[in-house]
């Protein structure tokens, strides 16, 4: 006879990700005439919880290199961007994202610059990255459960007599 048994257990129950391009100015110190390089570093960000919508903050730096001067000389220009997005995340079998549901926010595309151009003596850039969130809180799951005893092998000890009468009637000259 089997009877049902209720366990709560933490499990991803809301699972979501944006894709999303952003528009940001660069003023250098000089005013470029071509771009050399640009990148992305230092990535960071989190999620949290607002009136049920899932609120991420996060900042990068982005470098650019460029040459100015009639591309006779170079220079590296850093500065920090910070975004927020917000994510309405849907959620299984009406879960409710609560203060103890835990949001995990990943980076599924860094932030990469798609486009880059100098206007009227600044850098514009497009950055494009791909953020992922799950969102983990209780859930319950039933089981089965046997009422039945565990059947169990029988397993005989081997009688050490045996052992000794097998030992004893080897041949000594058992090699000829």
């Amino acid at each position: 006879m089997a009877s049902f048994k209720e366990i709560v257990t933490k499990a991803v129950v809301g699972k979501a990700k944006k894709n999303s391009v952003s528009n940001f100015i660069i003023s250098p110190e000089e005013t470029p005439d071509t771009i050399l390089g640009c990148w992305v570093i230092n990535h960071s960000f989190e999620g949290h919880n607002q009136n049920g919508i899932v609120h991420i903050n996060g900042s990068f730096d982005v470098n650019v290199w460029y040459s100015y001067n009639n591309d006779t000389k170079t220079a590296v220009t850093t500065k920090r961007f910070t975004y927020e997005d917000n994510m309405n995340v849907r959620l299984k079998d009406g879960a409710k994202i609560t203060d103890a549901s835990e949001i995990i926010v990943r980076s599924l595309n860094q932030p990469t610059v798609t486009d880059v151009h100098i206007n009227s003596g600044q850098v514009n850039l497009a950055i494009e990255k791909e953020l992922g969130v799950e969102i983990v809180g209780n859930t319950m799951i039933k089981v089965s459960v046997e009422d039945d005893a565990d059947d169990y092998d029988v397993i005989e000890d081997i009688n050490e007599e045996d052992n000794d009468l097998e030992v004893n009637s080897l041949n000594d000259d058992y090699l000829n």
